[in-house]
């Protein structure tokens, strides 16, 4: 538009304005567009810039014509200009032109999009922004590390202090036979190829994958991995899904765990919230080092004793008191009270977690960090790790998971964001199984297919009817043993709840074959159906009626406790006043508390817990935890005594004792019969179980459900004890969690005592 008059419309001492025009004539036909232009520019006096408009004008007489565009354009100093800002949310330092170049550049799918593969300025190396006008989201390239996270005016939303390389990522652990770090290798799974997989106007997805080689051998894991990033029109957050695969020809290797992390701006996140009464203020990162933190017994437990914040002073921090179950982790995240801002991590279904609903992972903690762990040997020690053998296809899908973020636009509590994101929790929910995945690996709802059927429990000392298998927990997992869905880890579990009448409907299930595994609050044990489900595209199975039939072998004489997998209704102490949480006072889950397992020889400093039935009450008189006792740095085995009365004893009968164990670590449950100092026991489990519960902060961990049979001859008409000797007495985590405990009598024995 290039003028050919100029002339100056304006001139005094206020304002200039000059005109640079040109006029249309039927000479000019097909050479310039059929319009008088005249561009303006304007200045005035005191202001720091100037302004410009244009006036276009087509007279009636002139030949037709479409105009397409129309713009002002000014390109700067490339050796000045180094920002650009286009709005509070989308603003950043830039590269330069040069970058796009052959030498430096890549290009994508269109001439637009270049890969700046070698820029001048090394931190814009290999980047990938996601913007949808709602966020942006920088991905270093080809690796697959989440660098930046833009929102709501808000530059970079993850731990700018950190490298780039620890901000945003997935992770894993894993080992193999040359190995040599007793806690595994610890990999990043950086990328080494970047692919656009998918780019309409609805949807980007993009993908940053490794493939492994025989080269490779005991340098990484050997596995192919593609780890996927979606963003979608209109959304607050950002989708993130990884594929997994082992070939068969590759090597054997064991697989510990597996996550995806965010490192969060500590000056910016301080409230947390896993659960609507679990939620808080939190200290910093900084409260933990030497001179503001003083390490307890390991080193994930930190005493605050000079924190920035002084009202944490006193307070213990340590990750593990916020771990949750898998069926309770639908989201949690932080929040940036001052920002008014939310960053959530959002689990909309769990078939791809290790364990079933009851395995316990870690969320968010102290970084302040957010987490979505996908398989992990936290509550459950060794039997967990993934092994594979070399001669092993397998191939799974971890998540997608959505990282969501939200604010308020208006004045309001930022505390609020909390019921906002629990809102949306539900709408990626009700949204599964997502439709917009592009990898075939991941099937939508059209090639799953549906179970149903009905639970009952035939407990014939409880009912002469069945019952029905109320508030059961019922799953398809990988066929297996009994009981094997806990420490299953390679497949899919997909679990419901039963309704009143036992009903039950698993939906959503990915093709393959599966046993009905359950188990039912009430009720000892754990239910297996042997028929193989075998799930395809759009199958509707109806299995009809499932009987439970829990162990029983007669009558109940006596019961300690209730059968739900959790030491929850035992007595749990209140904590030593040295070693707090706020957020655990008077909470129902007071288990959380650090150093528990001490109060045990404070409560029991000469003698170990008795229990009398019909006269003690385990809510106050049965310790959650049979740890060893402490004296001097040294600790002993503990021996627990249930004293009971039997009016008469059939001598030639076996009777039954039921022994429900919530967890155990590294212990070995011994088992006497009225003579505490029997050279054998009746009964011992031999060492077993790592599940590290009782140092974590838990409840429970494995489920293990014990059966000993007690001849009558040992039994007494009268007064009578039972010895259980935790024997292991190495440390003060040692120990085990009962869940339930019961004595039968003889087979269609009458003789019922119910605590």
């Amino acid at each position: 538009m290039e003028g050919t008059k100029v002339t100056v419309a304006v001139e005094n001492d206020e304002q200039i304005e000059v005109s640079l025009s040109r006029t249309w004539k039927s000479s000019l036909k097909g050479k310039l567009v059929p319009m008088n232009i005249g561009k303006r520019f304007v200045m005035l006096r005191g202001s720091t810039g100037f302004y410009t408009y244009a006036i276009y004008e087509h007279l009636k007489e002139w030949p037709a014509f479409d105009l397409d565009n129309t713009r002002i354009a000014f390109k700067l100093r490339k050796d000045k200009f180094d920002y650009m800002a286009i709005a509070d949310n989308r603003r950043r330092y830039m590269p330069l032109p040069d970058d796009r170049l052959k030498d430096r550049g890549k290009p994508l799918a269109y001439p637009e999009a270049v890969l700046l593969v070698n820029p001048i300025k090394s931190e814009l190396k290999g980047e990938v922004v996601l913007d949808n006008g709602f966020l942006q989201i920088t991905i270093s390239v080809p690796e697959g590390l989440v660098t930046g996270v833009q929102y709501n005016g808000m530059a970079n939303l993850l731990e700018v202090l950190n490298h780039e390389t620890d901000r945003g990522y997935w992770d894993l652990v894993w080992s193999d036979e040359e190995t040599i770090r007793k806690k595994g290798n610890f990999d990043r799974m950086e990328g080494t190829n970047f692919t656009v997989v998918v780019q309409n106007e609805e949807q980007i997805e993009v993908s940053f994958s490794r493939h492994w080689d025989s080269s490779l051998k005991g340098k990484l894991v050997p596995m192919n991995i593609d780890k996927r990033f979606v963003m979608l029109r209109g959304s607050s957050g950002f989708y993130t899904y990884a594929i997994y695969e082992h070939l068969k020809e590759w090597p054997a290797f064991d697989l510990d765990n597996t996550r995806i992390a965010f490192k969060l701006r500590k000056d910016k996140f301080n409230y947390m919230a896993i659960a609507d009464n679990r939620r808080r203020y939190m200290p910093l990162p900084d409260d933990r080092l030497k001179d503001r933190g003083l390490p307890l017994a390991y080193p994930e437990a930190v005493l605050l004793v000079n924190p920035i914040e002084p009202e944490f002073k006193g307070e213990v921090d340590d990750k593990y008191e916020y771990s949750c179950e898998n069926r309770e982790s639908g989201v949690h995240g932080w929040i940036s009270t001052g920002s008014a801002v939310g960053f959530w991590l959002i689990t909309p279904s769990a078939e791809f977690k290790s364990g079933g609903p009851l395995k316990q992972f870690l969320t968010s903690h102290v970084g302040p960090t957010i987490l979505s762990v996908f398989h992990s040997t936290h509550y459950a020690g060794a039997d967990m790790i993934i092994n594979f053998g070399p001669n092993e296809p397998w191939k799974k899908v971890y998540g997608p998971v959505f990282v969501y973020l939200n604010s308020l636009s208006t004045e309001g509590d930022p505390l609020s964001l909390w019921e906002d994101a629990k809102k949306q929790m539900m709408k990626e929910v009700e949204s599964w199984p997502y439709d917009f995945p592009a990898s075939e690996d991941f099937p939508p709802s059209d090639q799953r297919g549906n179970v149903c059927g009905k639970l009952l429990v035939m407990d014939r000392c409880v009912s002469d009817e069945n019952i029905p298998a109320d508030g059961a927990y019922v799953g398809l997992a990988p066929v297996g043993d009994v009981g094997s869905w806990q420490i299953e880890s390679k497949g899919y579990q997909f679990w419901t709840e039963a309704d009143e009448d036992g009903s039950f409907t698993i939906s959503n299930v990915r093709p393959g074959d599966y046993n009905i595994y359950a188990w039912v609050p009430g009720f000892i044990g754990d239910y297996k159906n042997d028929t193989v489900i075998n799930i395809s595209n759009g199958s509707s199975i109806a299995v009809g009626d499932l009987v439970y039939e829990p162990p029983r072998n007669g009558s109940t004489l006596w019961e300690i406790g209730i059968p739900d997998r959790s030491a929850a209704e035992f007595y749990v102490p209140d904590p030593n006043p040295n070693y707090v949480n706020m957020l655990y006072l008077n909470h129902t889950d007071r288990f959380r508390q650090y150093g528990l397992w001490e109060r045990y020889s404070e409560l029991y400093p000469d003698e170990d817990l008795v229990f009398t039935i019909g006269t003690s009450d385990y809510s106050k008189d049965w310790f959650f935890a049979q740890v060893t006792s402490s004296s001097n740095n040294t600790y002993q085995g503990t021996t627990w005594q249930i004293q009971f009365e039997l009016e008469e004893v059939d001598q030639s009968a076996t009777y039954k004792l039921r022994l429900a164990l919530a967890t155990a670590n590294v212990a070995e449950l011994q088992v006497r019969v009225n003579d505490r100092n029997a050279d054998s026991s009746l009964f011992s489990t031999g060492k077993f179980g790592k599940d590290n519960t009782i140092a974590r902060h838990g409840i429970h961990g494995l489920y293990r459900l014990f059966n000993v049979d007690v001849p009558g001859t040992q039994l007494l008409e009268g007064n009578n004890t039972i010895f259980l000797t935790q024997a292991n007495h190495v440390s003060p985590f040692q120990g085990i969690m009962y869940d339930y405990i019961r004595l039968e009598g003889p087979p269609f024995s009458n003789t019922i005592k119910k605590m």
